[in-house]
């Protein structure tokens, strides 16, 4: 997809500075990759407190072989 949007020179060339990516393009989508995976770790914390776990299962039962 291509899209056309203003980005501040400056904090492009940082992100290709401290990323040591080669191109802007790369710069841009190694940014929305890691804002994507930060995005789905708040998900996965908000879920804290809020499953109820059986307090009678025993996870070592499952380690044992037939």
């Amino acid at each position: 997809m291509t899209t056309n949007i203003e980005i501040d020179p400056t904090l492009i060339q940082e992100a290709l500075t401290l990323g040591e990516h080669q191109t802007e393009k790369i710069v841009i989508e190694a940014a929305l990759q890691e804002y994507s995976q930060w995005r789905k770790q708040l998900k996965v914390l908000e879920l804290f407190g809020t499953i109820d776990y059986d307090p009678d299962y025993d996870y070592k039962q499952q380690r044992q072989r037939a």
